[in-house]
């Protein structure tokens, strides 16, 4: 009975002392706004339930090690395109003129095209489907005739052939570079002859089947780290191809390297619109070769954000909690905050505080850790494999034996700003339940 007359007196009497009160929280807001210095007592404040104060400590590494994984993951997607980008590029350069019909002042084609901006070389070559044949069997491949001088200029051929060299490959020497897969696959080695088999039709309107057959002798082995290149490419010189074709006396495009790989597809077609002489030419840029692959890469990269942003999200849930539980246990508190003149926006300022202090605090060390470890995944990945026992990539399964690593500073940026969003979002419930307390109810029976 006196505590509810107490309490009533002071709810009667609040009017009056809410203008002194009110003035106070004002003045005091001028220096330091109330919702934020409110706000960092809750959360510093070491009083009330243990289990409050654990749940924020587990939010904040929730939210710190969802942002340091996405940062990472999204580094090494990056590793990933940017290795399977050199390795591609490695064979098929930056854009290809072609011709359908056969081109066959391919030389004049070149000295234009090299005297072009930004082009850094351009090479001839022929490519055509075949049948190999080695001591294990057959196997399909494709058969490149090339100059290899010219080559050298477009692609990394040269540099990835573990035995040998391109420049073996001579005008009437019928030796051949294969891929390592495919020679493993046919038991083919260095010195070791092989069968190619070429079909063409017997006459220009197709019909029936004339095939050629000429036998190489294997002078070089290369490994670009693409399987489908490794287990089906075969280069030889470009007039021995040139005459397993049948003596056309055509090539079937011009490879082209440029001093950017982005830009490539417009300088080459701003070359073909400035050189109408090479009319019936057509354009074809190593976006559109290997657009599957780039693909694959940006969707699993895309799923592997989504799917890791869900512990982003289990975060801001416990976010979502902490700020439930201390309203639960601030009712108390709120109620007074309201009696000494603070507006409902005043007390939805101080949980939106707390919880967007939560979240960024988080992130901040998310973001330092998931930079770090990015910037050093070369050097802890092998410290993990060692501890742990095992290798993340083991060389007799994948080609890279290393995880690859690239920082991009829009991911981090996108990362940031989406986990900003999602714990400010996180505080809006329960800032508006803290809001909705009513004075005279909690002080009722205080």
């Amino acid at each position: 009975m006196f505590s509810g007359r107490v309490a009533t007196a002071a709810t009667r009497g609040a009017p009056a002392r809410r203008g002194y009160a009110g003035a106070s929280l004002r003045g005091n807001s001028m220096r330091r706004p109330v919702a934020v210095f409110i706000g960092l007592r809750y959360l510093s404040s070491r009083k009330g339930s243990g289990f409050v104060s654990f749940v924020t400590f587990a939010s904040v590494i929730g939210v710190a090690l969802g942002v340091a994984t996405l940062i990472v993951v999204l580094s090494v997607m990056n590793g990933f395109e940017t290795e399977l980008r050199d390795r591609l590029l490695g064979l098929t350069a930056h854009a290809s003129i072609i011709d359908d019909e056969g081109m066959r002042d391919w030389p004049s084609l070149v000295e234009s095209v090299t005297a072009f901006d930004d082009v850094l070389g351009a090479a001839p070559y022929i490519e055509q489907e075949a049948m190999l044949s080695g001591p294990r069997g057959l196997a399909g491949g494709i058969v490149t005739g090339v100059i290899p001088e010219l080559e050298a200029l477009v692609s990394a051929i040269d540099d990835s052939l573990l035995i040998g060299s391109l420049a073996d490959l001579q005008a009437g020497s019928q030796r051949m570079v294969i891929g390592r897969a495919l020679a493993q696959r046919m038991g083919i080695a260095v010195g070791d002859r092989l069968t190619v088999l070429v079909p063409r039709p017997a006459s220009a309107g197709g019909g029936a089947i004339n095939p050629r057959l000429a036998s190489f002798v294997v002078s070089g082995v290369f490994e670009l780290g693409v399987q489908d290149h490794d287990s089906v490419r075969a280069f030889v010189h470009l007039d021995d191809a040139e005459k397993l074709r049948g003596g056309t006396g055509t090539i079937d495009g011009v490879r082209v390297e440029t001093t950017d790989i982005f830009a490539a597809p417009q300088i080459a077609r701003d070359w073909l619109s400035n050189a109408p002489e090479f009319e019936g030419v057509r354009i074809w840029d190593w976006t559109q070769e290997n657009a599957s692959y780039f693909r694959a890469i940006r969707l699993e990269k895309t799923m592997m954000a989504l799917l890791l942003s869900l512990i982003i999200g289990v975060a801001a849930f416990n976010i979502v909690a902490t700020l439930v539980m201390v309203v639960t246990e601030k009712r108390s508190g709120i109620a007074i905050l309201r009696t000494l003149g603070c507006s409902k926006r005043d007390v939805i300022g101080v949980f939106v505080m707390q919880g967007t202090l939560i979240g960024w605090i988080g992130a901040l060390i998310g973001i330092l850790l998931g930079v770090f470890l990015s910037l050093n995944v070369d050097s802890l990945a092998p410290a993990i494999e060692n501890l742990l026992g095992f290798q993340f990539m083991p060389a007799d399964l994948y080609y890279l034996t290393e995880l690859p690593s690239e920082l991009h500073a829009e991911d981090v940026f996108w990362t940031s700003l989406a986990v900003l969003v999602i714990t400010s979002l996180a505080t809006v419930y329960p800032a508006l339940r803290a809001a909705a307390v009513q004075p005279a109810e909690v002080l009722r029976y205080e």
